[in-house]
């Protein structure tokens, strides 16, 4: 079976919230559902970020170091071909999921709005040497990656699985009122 990773420490610098422990209207936090989600079609399952799910963590190194450094962190410990999920996807579907965790190619990065969706992919051992080569070359984007057409899994392939909002994420509070998340209150610094 095909490992998985979430992914939940990215810094939510736009939002300026931990997006990972953000409670859905259901009362499942989108940490917790990419990690359900993942579940369903991967195992093992591992987290690469501060411990928002019951799957084993692992972390990038240095920390902060970005999501491809997570995921190869997460390929060291569970081996390729990996599924990996960013925790902000509220509209992510388990079709989508199940049909990249059973991909026979190495790797399968959809591609919406134009855009490949790197952290919503499955990336096989090919893949991940580019990856990690690029890393070592001081290159930590997704963007480094060749795609070819065997690489990316086009929108309307995808389209017949899921629906129209699979990648919509949340990065602003607006995106977070869209799916009905309830941001937290400020934290008033006052001066002492």
């Amino acid at each position: 079976m095909t490992a998985g990773v979430v992914l939940t420490g990215g810094a939510s610098r736009r939002l300026g919230v931990d997006k990972a422990g953000l409670v859905l209207p259901d009362g499942e936090t989108l940490a917790m559902r990419a990690w359900r989600l993942l579940g369903s079609a991967c195992d093992p399952v591992v987290e690469a970020g501060p411990g928002r799910t019951p799957a084993p963590t692992v972390c990038e190194d240095p920390p902060g170091a970005g999501p491809v450094a997570a995921l190869l962190a997460a390929v060291a410990v569970v081996g390729a071909p990996i599924v990996v999920l960013a925790c902000d996807h509220p509209a992510m579907d388990a079709a989508l999921i199940g049909r990249l965790a059973d991909h026979d190619g190495d790797t399968l990065i959809p591609i919406c709005g134009g855009r490949p969706q790197f952290v919503c992919a499955r990336y096989g051992p090919e893949a991940i040497a580019d990856l990690r080569g690029a890393l070592e070359r001081g290159d930590s984007s997704f963007r480094s990656l060749v795609l070819g057409p065997e690489r990316m899994l086009s929108e309307a392939r995808w389209r017949a699985l899921a629906g129209p909002d699979t990648f919509a994420d949340v990065d602003t509070a607006a995106d977070a009122a869209r799916f009905g998340i309830d941001l937290p209150a400020p934290v008033l610094h006052l001066p002492e």
